[in-house]
């Protein structure tokens, strides 16, 4: 059984939307996202919720502590993807975020920060949603990828990711920014670090192909290799299959990373065995989620804080 790490939480905010779909505002610099022709709108969202359904279950039985809001707005599509509007961290701190997308500055509640506060220890909430009246933006862990250990936060240049807000929130949560351009296969940029690389106690993962500049390519992975990680190198194919877009978490038995179907699938043996070395796979089957131009990662807030003695809100399951 491998020990606790602050890269890894042992809990997590999903949501679970009733009227999910592909956000057509977010689709002109999201080039992850695409449409399904073939089924209703009704047989689209009910999918979603399914699969939201047996992720969480399957993440509870592993003994991962899920916390499920309910979303039966039409009017927040993307609300599936909780990383993207806060964020924890240990202290008892949190951050929420400014959004890039109007449609996605409405998936900000209350109900998910008063349920933090009750279950966990809070010490103080910064809120840089405001923000958003000068067309500045930081989405959250979409945005940054963050190394809980090193106290590195990697952002990809985009839209939605503003180097302003980036310097405001590391030092205010004591992080060193490390800025990159990356592009997908046609030159245009990734709108997410978080498909982009993932980062775990012992490993990371890492679209270096997409990272056009080779210096500072090699900075990066340099940098995550100072950490004793040992960098796994993943193909632009891979990326677009969203191997990159995974979290490591505390389970019962030790780290689990948990990713989509499609990106265990996208993933050669080699890299596999590298980490099962520090942390199983735990894939979960989410095509649907998918279409909306991100996957499991994007679908996990992770929990870093401490808990309170019992918790009690929103649980589809609690680990003991």
């Amino acid at each position: 059984m491998t020990r606790p790490s602050v890269q890894a939480p042992k809990s997590v905010v999903m949501i679970r939307p009733h009227h999910f779909t592909p956000n057509p505002m977010t689709a002109a610099d999201n080039a992850f996202q695409s449409q399904d022709d073939k089924r209703s709108a009704a047989a689209v969202a009910g999918k979603a919720f399914d699969e939201v359904t047996r992720m969480a279950e399957g993440l509870a039985e592993a003994g991962v502590t899920v916390h499920v809001f309910e979303d039966e707005s039409v009017s927040t599509p993307d609300s599936v993807f909780p990383n993207n509007w806060f964020s924890t961290h240990s202290g008892g701190h949190v951050a929420i975020y400014p959004m890039y997308s109007p449609s996605r500055q409405k998936e900000r509640r209350g109900d998910v920060m008063e349920m933090l506060k009750n279950e966990y220890r809070v010490q103080d909430v910064i809120d840089y949603s405001g923000l958003e009246k000068d067309h500045v933006y930081l989405e959250g862990t979409g945005a940054m990828v963050l190394d809980h250990i090193g106290r590195v936060a990697y952002a990809v240049r985009s839209n939605r990711t503003n180097e302003v807000a980036l310097e405001r929130f590391c030092t205010h949560f004591n992080f060193e920014p490390m800025v990159f351009d990356a592009v997908d296969r046609s030159g245009k940029p990734i709108y997410h670090t978080n498909v982009l690389m993932c980062i775990g106690t012992e490993f990371a993962l890492l679209g270096t192909q997409m990272i056009p500049d080779v210096e500072r390519r090699q900075e990066v992975v340099a940098r995550l290799e100072e950490t004793g990680r040992e960098v796994v190198a993943l193909s632009i194919e891979q990326i677009e299959n969203f191997a990159g877009n995974a979290i490591e978490l505390e389970a019962s038995d030790g780290r689990v990373l948990a990713l989509s179907a499609r990106a265990y699938e996208a993933l050669d043996r080699t890299q596999v065995a590298t980490i099962e070395r520090s942390a199983k796979l735990l894939p979960f089957d989410v095509p649907t989620i998918e279409l909306a131009g991100g996957s499991v990662r994007c679908m996990l807030a992770g929990v870093h804080l401490s808990r309170r003695a019992a918790l009690t809100q929103h649980l589809l399951f609690a680990a003991a």
